[in-house]
């Protein structure tokens, strides 16, 4: 395996800034999506370490950004490269791509098919195949501009709704007025958010309860859903806001950790906490492993009802690998840090 690579594919924020003010969005918007899960940022850092832990394995290790990538695609050797695509993103962030660039030059691929990584940034869509495979998602119409485009009976008769845009992150846009108590009140936000970023809105019948978050990274290829990571997300806060994510991750969120500012959401393992709910999470895991092809790494997003009731939020096929929830995961599950971690799954999948 000697003359094997790792590849890890990035977008960084930079160069999603500049394509988003050609395109011509309003600079302070702009900046505040490519602030957003900065992950190339948060990662950086951690390069060295990841080249070290390849290297005990008799890989090579190759950062690149997602336009190098791209130009250079023919010059990787399939039998021999791997790609590990680290920032997503369909609309705003173009990571996404990267998926099917390495499928079109051959190249050995880590994670789900290249379709999902679209398919999961589009919320109203991957509710619909959700729903298709009988998982509980929150009833959900999609908005734009103030008018419906979806059939508004899918959310009538509820008493209160949460309205976020439809294909940037799962925090991006949120206002701290997201969570709203009238049809009226919905729209005028599905208003706000194609003012700001141009993106339609998903309106969904609001869902009370606790955070839930599961991870997964398929370290040693068994599959074995028992290590699946699952916590109840504790901030303080019903949701977290645009402003709350940006003081977690990339430039911002070392500005908030340089001013104080920073305060990371409290993790409680959920199998010690509620273990019957830990068991539903990792029913629904096996169900889109089955139904939807999801493999080697991805995290699901969940509320967690009074009554006990598990709705799936979102799924990702490209999680936050630098982010501290995942990185918790790995300490906790597998025992190791989140360089060696991947470089083991990357030797493991260049030996198959």
């Amino acid at each position: 395996m000697g003359d094997c690579t790792l590849v890890l594919v990035y977008e960084r924020p930079g160069d999603c800034l500049n394509r988003l003010v050609a395109e011509g969005h309003p600079s302070q918007h702009a900046q505040a999506i490519a602030s957003y899960l900065a992950q190339s940022i948060d990662m950086e850092p951690e390069f060295p370490a990841l080249e070290q832990a390849c290297a005990e394995r008799n890989l090579r290790f190759e950062a690149t950004t997602l336009d190098a990538f791209a130009a250079n695609l023919s010059g990787y050797r399939p039998e021999q490269t791997l790609v590990w695509t680290l920032t997503d993103g369909i609309s705003y962030f173009s990571g996404s791509v990267s998926p099917g660039l390495a499928r079109l030059g051959m190249l050995r691929r880590v994670g789900c098919e290249d379709a999902l990584f679209s398919l999961c940034q589009d919320k109203f869509r991957s509710g619909a195949v959700l729903h298709a495979l009988g998982i509980a998602t929150p009833p959900t119409a999609l908005a734009r501009n103030g008018t419906f485009i979806s059939p508004r009976s899918a959310i009538e008769g509820a008493t209160s709704w949460f309205v976020k845009p439809n294909r940037l992150g799962a925090k991006i846009g949120i206002f701290a007025d997201s969570h709203c108590h009238s049809i009226k009140e919905a729209l005028a936000l599905s208003e706000r958010i194609y003012a700001a970023y141009g993106d339609d809105a998903v309106l969904q019948s609001y869902v009370p309860g606790e955070n839930l978050r599961a991870s997964w990274l398929d370290v040693d290829g068994t599959g074995d859903l028992a290590r699946l990571g699952t916590w109840l997300v504790k901030s303080g806060e019903d949701f977290q806001t645009m402003s709350d994510s940006l003081a977690l991750y990339g430039d911002t969120g070392a500005q908030a950790k340089s001013a104080g500012f920073y305060r990371e959401p409290t993790l409680v393992d959920l199998a010690t906490n509620n273990p019957r709910a830990a068991n539903a999470v990792a029913e629904t895991a096996a169900r889109l492993v089955n139904g939807l092809g999801l493999r080697d790494v991805f995290s699901l997003d969940f509320r967690l009802g009074p009554d006990g009731r598990l709705t799936l939020l979102e799924f990702e096929v490209c999680p936050g690998l630098p982010c501290f929830d995942f990185r918790a995961y790995v300490k906790a599950t597998w025992r190791m840090t989140l360089p060696a971690a991947m470089a083991a799954l990357a030797a493991r999948k260049l030996a198959s």
